[in-house]
């Protein structure tokens, strides 16, 4: 009985100490700063973040291949890529063959 009373007393002192720390020690050294500010690019607001993800969109592959352009194909560059322009039809040149794109 006497071993358990002395473990109590250390923990009652070590709590009583961290919440005589807690109460004189300002909040920032307890808490750290969140690192997610508007302005990176990986946040969802940021201007940066925004057009990566429009960019990543823009562009969407279809599973319609094939051999050969129709005639009277175009190419045009839409966000940085090079793509064919038949008609209202988008393709894009891949391994030797062209595939239906969808252009958003």
């Amino acid at each position: 009985m006497k071993n358990g009373n002395s473990n109590s007393l250390i923990i009652a002192v070590a709590l009583a100490s961290l919440l005589f720390l807690a109460s004189i020690v300002p909040a920032g050294i307890w808490v750290g700063d969140a690192q997610a500010r508007v302005g990176r690019p990986a946040t969802p607001v940021s201007v940066a973040g925004v057009a990566r993800r429009t960019t990543r969109r823009a562009i969407r592959r279809s599973t319609v291949y094939v051999a050969t352009l129709p005639q009277s194909c175009t190419l045009v560059n839409v966000d940085g890529t090079s793509l064919y322009l038949c008609g209202s039809t988008y393709y894009q040149s891949h391994q030797g063959q062209y595939v239906v794109v969808y252009v958003q």
